[in-house]
């Protein structure tokens, strides 16, 4: 039985019908100690699914004025948490609130997991940058509803990503399993995004702007220079004067069933 000290929480990404639930159920039964006590949180806009009842524990949670809303006690004595995120909703808005919510409740970042439809993603090119926004911020990427996708497809979607480096593992997920459950659960951070890790911190003065720590300025600065020491932003948070974000992607709903 688990004897962690704070919760350990891993958010789940991905657009609704993707099976994410059934992952998620594989990801239970495969990955965790029957005795380790979890809750799954769904969003209340998800409709119920067959699923649910392979995900033991579950609670529900909803958008707020001031973010991520739960009913009281829905993580109660719980170890593991999965959140699921709202799958008709922007993910990037929802990581932000998320990692607000972390902070509130005394969590631990287990991992970001990001389930890929991967026929839909095939069938609507301009929904990859909804992907790649995913992915951004993801340590592990499970290629779901496979059937019927090119193998070349396949290839380019992960090359797009291991061509940039991107360190996120990579899985295919078979009849809603994947192969190694606790891998995919252990919580070393393989993703691209600082977020929740420690700040970076970018230096701006009459050069520009550049990473602190590869500042390797040995000349003394001159007195009269203004030197200014901010925290660096991540690109897809980053918003223009007007409040919209400079990165932008489609609106998953529009390419799912109503």
């Amino acid at each position: 039985m688990s004897t962690l000290e704070k919760p350990l929480v891993y958010l789940i990404l991905g657009a609704s019908g993707s099976g994410r639930r059934e992952v998620l159920a594989d990801l239970l039964d495969g990955g965790l100690d029957p005795a380790d006590r979890r809750v799954v949180l769904l969003s209340a806009e998800e409709t119920a699914n067959e699923q649910d009842a392979r995900l033991g524990r579950v609670a529900r949670w909803k958008w707020e004025a001031d973010g991520i809303s739960l009913e009281d006690g829905a993580m109660d004595e719980a170890d593991y948490v999965f959140f699921v995120t709202d799958g008709r909703r922007n993910p990037v808005d929802q990581i932000e609130a998320s990692k607000l919510w972390l902070n509130l409740i005394g969590g631990e970042l287990g991992r970001i997991i990001c389930v890929v439809n991967c026929q839909l993603a095939e069938a609507h090119p301009e929904l990859i940058a909804w992907y790649e926004a995913c992915i951004h911020f993801a340590d592990v990427v499970l290629l779901a509803k496979r059937e019927g996708v090119s193998n070349k497809w396949l290839s380019d979607f992960q090359n797009r990503f291991k061509d940039q480096f991107f360190p996120c593992i990579f899985e295919f997920v078979k009849q809603g399993r994947v192969k190694n459950p606790p891998l995919i659960l252990d919580p070393l951070p393989l993703r691209v995004s600082h977020l929740f890790d420690e700040p970076d911190w970018v230096i701006i003065d009459e050069k520009g702007e550049r990473d602190a720590e590869d500042d390797d300025e040995e000349e003394p600065q001159d007195a009269e220079e203004e030197i200014e020491i901010v925290q660096k932003e991540d690109p897809y948070l980053e918003r223009r004067a007007g409040g919209r974000r400079v990165k932008e992607i489609v609106e998953i709903s529009k390419y799912l069933a109503s």
